[in-house]
């Protein structure tokens, strides 16, 4: 018992003679720029082990998943049911206008996704996750 007491108390020193660093990456969000920096910080991991398998990669990934969903949980307000309300909502929580989303289509194209009148196709669908960082499953 003694032994595992003396492995942990090291696991503890040598992990908070590290934590000013860590915590620079790994910490609970607060703000909307920590929010977006583990946003951004969370794209490119998920670049870099889609070209390389690391456990450690992953296990990064997995944490700060957790610490952006705590985020929007206590931040983010649910969107509406509907794809063409939740791309509304979207839109206006990021500053983005029609103009913004020339990939999606036409702006004549685009009012009708908004309005109802259109579906998304699943190319939209995927550009539009991507670029609001959300699942595809808003848009469907």
């Amino acid at each position: 018992m003694t032994m595992i007491k003396n492995d942990i108390h090291t696991c503890v020193t040598e992990t908070l003679k590290v934590w000013p660093e860590v915590t620079r990456i790994v910490s609970t969000l607060h703000t909307e720029d920590q929010y977006n920096t583990a946003v951004t910080l969370l794209d490119e991991l998920i670049d870099q082990v889609n070209i390389n398998e690391d456990v450690n990669i992953e296990s990064l990934i997995d944490t700060l998943g957790t610490l952006i969903k705590d985020y929007e949980d206590r931040n983010v307000p649910e969107p509406d049911t509907d794809p063409g309300g939740n791309l509304k909502y979207l839109m206006r929580e990021h500053h983005v206008k029609q103009s913004d989303l020339p990939e999606i289509g036409s702006q004549g194209v685009l009012s009708e996704i908004l309005s109802g009148k259109r579906k998304l196709n699943v190319r939209q669908i995927r550009l539009l996750s991507k670029r609001f960082h959300v699942s595809p499953a808003v848009f469907i």
